[in-house]
């Protein structure tokens, strides 16, 4: 006579009661939606180190689907393997102690790497996502599988589950990015999302305590203080973190009054508190060659200048040309209270800074209004891709006026293909260009800034020149059959088409 057949474990598993329906919602709300909080934090947790660009974007969305997808897989494997209720709980504590912990992986790795290069990126983004993304998304395969406890409402309960799901993570995208970001730092969103994981895994194991599924190994509470601590020792490169920017701003110590605002990684600013013609930077003291011979000497001009930073020309601005208007478009308002606070930046009706996007400032502007229209905003390294492209230079032709000038910092690197295709939109609008930059950068062995030119009328080439020269600023002006040359076959920037971060090397 054959023996009885033990029963398996998923015959065991079938009979088991499945959690309360409102427990399996909420355990699937929280874990989806910590997941989409860990990719929103992750990149501006990584931005102060990398930048901000296209591929940092990428590299943070692209591990968190990598995670979500591997996570799934993996747990939906594990469920139909051993009874779920064992796990739940381990894995939503290790998952938020995980949360916890990247804050200060990310930060002690950051502070080891240095520049945007792809590797960075690539090694940055799998820091903050990747591990607590994978462990939080195995856990709604398995509540699915407990709340099987009826074939013929499968698809009712995987819908259902997820949905809830999804919503989670809607709704942790909406708050994080509209209310969360705005009122706590990173650190605190990050930190607490990884606690209230924890402790609704701990909640999980009490009311599984009947049984041995209700047990959480005590090293995984230890991950989770110890990832705490280690988040408070954390090395951070901020001392304000603004709506964009991970900022600070640091006094010169070859000059009292002189004052540097970073933002991210780039030295954004120079401001002299007490001298505002004193101009560090070579672009700026370009852009301000192009600005003295426009018009009569010393007369006032209406100004427009997108991109705000440390408002270094809108200063310069008001004290060589009295009585000129400037409004700056700055599309961080963190950055305009940190002008006030440390920057001692005093607007008025002739200095006003409006907090929007610069794109949609100018389409805002009235037609023929500005004298001068100074572009300088960028996002991470490179300039915002909305803002480069022909449709934007025509919003910037259609504010100033015949004689108006447009002049643009850029940055690049050999071969200088996101500067020559900017300088084919310039032309495609306007009729005169020119290029200010060192002979190295013109020669193409060298990168950094460079200024554009753009006006409707003929660019006073020589004087500018003139101007450079007595900044002691060993820049060229090219126009014409030079510029032909460097521009070449570039192709025009369109709002269709604008692969401004894969232009710009290392990535381009």
């Amino acid at each position: 006579m054959t023996a009885p057949a033990e029963p398996s474990p998923s015959t065991d598993r079938g009979t088991a009661e499945p959690l309360p329906g409102w427990v399996a919602a909420a355990v699937t709300f929280l874990c989806s939606g910590a997941v989409l909080v860990m990719e929103i934090v992750g990149l501006r947790l990584i931005a102060p180190y990398v930048g901000v660009t296209l591929q940092t974007s990428t590299a943070v969305i692209g591990y968190a689907l990598a995670a979500i997808a591997v996570g799934a897989w993996g747990g939906g494997i594990v469920a139909d393997r051993t009874d779920p209720r064992r796990l739940l709980a381990p894995l939503m504590v290790a998952g938020g102690a995980l949360v916890i912990a990247v804050l200060p992986l990310v930060r002690f790795t950051g502070s080891l790497l240095s520049g945007p290069d792809a590797g960075a990126v690539l090694l940055l983004a799998a820091v903050a996502v990747v591990v607590p993304a994978a462990l939080l998304s195995a856990v709604p395969p398995m509540v699915v599988k407990l709340q099987l406890a009826n074939l013929d409402e499968t698809g009712a309960v995987v819908g259902r589950l997820s949905g809830i799901g999804t919503l989670g993570g809607i709704a942790a995208t909406f708050v994080t990015g509209f209310v969360l970001i705005a009122i706590l730092p990173s650190s605190v969103i990050l930190v607490g999302t990884g606690a209230v994981t924890v402790l609704a895994g701990v909640a999980v194991a009490v009311f599984l305590r009947r049984t041995a599924a209700g047990r959480v190994p005590a090293a995984l509470l230890v991950l989770a203080l110890a990832g705490a601590g280690l988040a408070a020792i954390a090395p951070s490169p901020c001392e304000t973190e603004t709506g964009y920017h991970c900022a600070r701003v640091e006094a010169d110590p070859g000059r009292d009054s002189g004052r540097v605002l970073y933002l991210d990684t780039a030295r954004h600013s120079y401001v002299d508190l007490a001298d505002p013609t004193y101009l560090e930077f070579q672009y700026v003291r370009a852009i301000a060659s192009v600005t003295d011979v426009l018009g009569a000497e010393a007369a006032p001009l209406s100004a427009l200048h997108v991109g705000g930073g440390g408002l270094t020309l809108p200063r310069y601005l008001a004290d060589v040309r009295p009585g000129t208007e400037s409004l700056v478009l700055e599309v961080d308002p963190g950055v305009v209270a940190i002008d006030r606070e440390q920057l001692e930046l005093e607007t008025s009706d002739l200095l006003r800074v409006q907090v929007t996007d610069g794109r949609v400032g100018l389409a805002g502007e009235r037609a023929g209004s500005r004298d001068l229209v100074v572009g300088d905003a960028f996002g991470g390294l490179s300039v915002p891709w909305q803002l480069t492209t022909r449709e934007a230079v025509a919003l910037v032709d259609r504010a100033l006026t015949d004689d108006g000038v447009y002049a643009i910092n850029l940055i690049d690197h050999p071969p200088l293909a996101f500067v020559r295709a900017e300088l084919a939109t310039l032309r495609a609008v306007f009729p005169h260009v020119a290029l200010l930059a060192g002979p190295a950068t013109l020669s193409g062995d060298e990168g950094g800034n460079v200024v554009a030119v753009a006006s409707r009328s003929p660019i006073p080439a020589a004087a500018i020149a003139q101007r450079l020269a007595e900044r002691d600023l060993d820049w060229q002006v090219a126009e014409g059959e030079d510029l032909d040359d460097l521009v070449g076959d570039a192709a025009v920037l369109t709002d269709d088409f604008a692969p401004v971060d894969q232009l710009l090397t290392p990535y381009g």
